[in-house]
C-alpha cells in the first residue's frame, strides 16, 4: 500500500470526525444542551445545527414529549394497620432542558422516589376502603407533591395514575364476603320490595273489584226498584183507568142491571167453586131466592153511592 493512498484515507477520516462533530440535527421534539470546553454554552433545537469541533460537544440529551414511566409496586401501611401493594404510572414533560441537566443527576430516579413516598404518606392516612374509593383524590396529591419538588429541576409532572391496590389474601377473603353478604342482602330487599309491591297490586285491584261489584249491585238495586216503581204506578193507573170505566159504566142506562147480573154470576160462580172443593157446605136459606140476592147487592151499591 503506498503512502499517498494512505494520506488520503488519514485524510478523509479526519474530515467525517471534523464534520460529525460539527453539524448536529436535531430531531423534533428533542433539545441538545452543548458544553463548550466543560462550560453550558447553549441549547440546540430541533434541526441544523453548527459547532465548533473539538471544543463544543454536546453533553446531554432531553426528548420534549410527554413521557409515561411505571412506578414499581411499594407496600403501604393503611390507619387501619393493612398492608397493601400499590403501583403506579407517571406522566411527566421536560419543560426546561437546561435545568433538567444541571438542577438535578436524575430527574427520573427522584420523581420516582418522591412518588413513592408521597403514596406511603398518604395512604397512611386512610383506612382500606378509602383507598378504593379516594384514588382521585391520591392521584392530585401526588401529582401536586411531586411538580412542587421537580420546579427545579425544568421537569412538569402532568399525572399520576394508581394502577393496582392489592391487599393481602386474608383481606381479599373477607372483603369478598363481605361483598356477597351485602349483594344477597340488597337481593332479600328487591325480593321483598317485590313481594309488597306485589300484594299491595294485588289489594288495590280486590278493593276495585270490590268496589266495581258494589257499584254494580247499586245500579242493579236502583233498577230494579225503578222498575217495581214504574210496575207500581203502571198497575195503579190501570186499576183506576178500570174503576174510572166501571164508573162511567154504572153511570149509563142500563148499567146498574148490568151490575146486579154481574154480582148475581160472580156470587153463583164462587158459590159453585166451594161445592166442587167440598162435599159438606152450608147453603143459605135464601139461596132459592136469586132476586134477593140480587137485591141485597143492589142495595149495597146503593149506600155506597149515597157516601
Amino acid at each position: 500500500m503506498s503512502t499517498p493512498f494512505i494520506l488520503l484515507v488519514v485524510i478523509l477520516i479526519f474530515t467525517i470526525v471534523v464534520l460529525s462533530a460539527t453539524v448536529k440535527i436535531v430531531p423534533t421534539k428533542q433539545a441538545f444542551i452543548v458544553e463548550r470546553l466543560g462550560k453550558y454554552r447553549t441549547t440546540l433545537k430541533a434541526g441544523l445545527n453548527l459547532l465548533i469541533p473539538f471544543f463544543d460537544r454536546v453533553q446531554y440529551k432531553h426528548t420534549l414529549k410527554e413521557q409515561a414511566m411505571d412506578v414499581a409496586e411499594q407496600v403501604c401501611i393503611t390507619r387501619d394497620n393493612i398492608s397493601v401493594g400499590v403501583d403506579g404510572v407517571l406522566y411527566f414533560q421536560v419543560i426546561d432542558p437546561v435545568r433538567a441537566s444541571y438542577g438535578i443527576d436524575n430527574y427520573r430516579f427522584a420523581s420516582v422516589q418522591i412518588a413513592q413516598t408521597t403514596m406511603r404518606s398518604i395512604i397512611g392516612k386512610m383506612e382500606l376502603d378509602k383507598t378504593f374509593e379516594e384514588r382521585d383524590t391520591i392521584n392530585a396529591q401526588i401529582v401536586q407533591a411531586i411538580d412542587q419538588a421537580s420546579d427545579p429541576w425544568g421537569v412538569k409532572v402532568t399525572r399520576y395514575e394508581v394502577k393496582n391496590i392489592v391487599p393481602p389474601q386474608s383481606i381479599k377473603d373477607a372483603m369478598e364476603k363481605q361483598m356477597r353478604a351485602e349483594r344477597e342482602k340488597r337481593a332479600t330487599i328487591a325480593e321483598s320490595e317485590g313481594e309488597k309491591f306485589a300484594r299491595i297490586n294485588v289489594a288495590e285491584g280486590e278493593k276495585q273489584e270490590l268496589i266495581a261489584k258494589s257499584e254494580g249491585n247499586m245500579t242493579r238495586q236502583v233498577n230494579e226498584a225503578k222498575g217495581k216503581a214504574a210496575e207500581i204506578e203502571s198497575i195503579a193507573v190501570a186499576t183506576a183507568m178500570g174503576i174510572k170505566a166501571i164508573a162511567e159504566a154504572i153511570g149509563s142506562s142500563n148499567g146498574k142491571d148490568a151490575v146486579n147480573l154481574r154480582i148475581a154470576e160472580q156470587y153463583i160462580g164462587e158459590f159453585g167453586k166451594l161445592a166442587a172443593k167440598s162435599n159438606n157446605m152450608i147453603i143459605p136459606s135464601n139461596m132459592a131466592d136469586i132476586s134477593s140476592i140480587i137485591a141485597t147487592a143492589t142495595s149495597v151499591i146503593k149506600q155506597g153511592d149515597q157516601k
